[in-house]
């Protein structure tokens, strides 16, 4: 199995919280400015990823749009969390939370009985 791709999928389980994160420290986020933040933060997505996500967390409800005129070309689509998005999100950090206690737990423990 190559690492690379369990990798990928990794990234992809945590990308919704990435992205609703995003979101709520922006107020609002062009798609553009999401995967910016994305690529800086090393989570290596392509646009084609970030887009269906994107469309889905709006038709589930936990974003919200607006249009804004742009100098530079057509309109910009600006995403912002709804209510229900923000609630989304509280369980979501909560969830990350205990997973990531869990996970360092687990890995903790086995790195120090295989050093012994």
């Amino acid at each position: 199995m190559k690492i690379e791709n369990t990798k990928a999928q990794m990234r992809k389980g945590i990308l919704e919280y990435c992205i609703l994160s995003i979101i709520k420290d922006k107020n609002d986020a062009y798609t553009s400015d999401i995967l910016g933040q994305l690529k800086d933060a090393k989570m290596l997505v392509v646009e084609g990823t970030v887009y269906p996500l994107l469309t889905r967390l709006k038709n589930e409800g936990l974003l919200g749009y607006r249009w804004e005129e742009s100098t530079s070309g057509p309109p910009r689509k600006y995403y912002t969390l709804t209510d229900n998005g923000a609630i989304f999100l509280k369980e979501l950090a909560i969830s990350w939370s205990e997973l990531s206690k869990a996970v360092k737990k687990i890995t903790t423990t086995t790195t120090t009985k295989t050093k012994k």
